[in-house]
């Protein structure tokens, strides 16, 4: 027969079922950080990237200055004559 010690009182061992748990919650948590790390990156690369390239496209896209517009030159009307 086995002895009860104070350590094995204190502290209970862990259920087959309940430690397999604690296993699955600590790597489901684990890849769920590491995709959560990845995407912020991507996310942070393609805002530098995004950003970059409107900068690029301001600087390139001046616009051209426009030429002002011509209105059409009329004669003067003349007076009719009564002949």
């Amino acid at each position: 027969m086995s002895t009860i010690t104070e350590q094995s009182a204190v502290t209970a061992t862990p259920s087959k079922a309940s430690a397999k748990a604690e296993l699955t919650d600590q790597v489901s948590r684990a890849i769920i950080d590491e995709e959560a790390a990845r995407r912020i990156a991507k996310t942070e690369k393609l805002r530098l990237a995004r950003l970059e390239h409107e900068a690029k496209q301001a600087a390139e896209e001046l616009p051209p200055a426009k030429k002002p517009r011509q209105t059409k030159t009329t004669p003067p009307k003349r007076a009719k004559s009564s002949a």
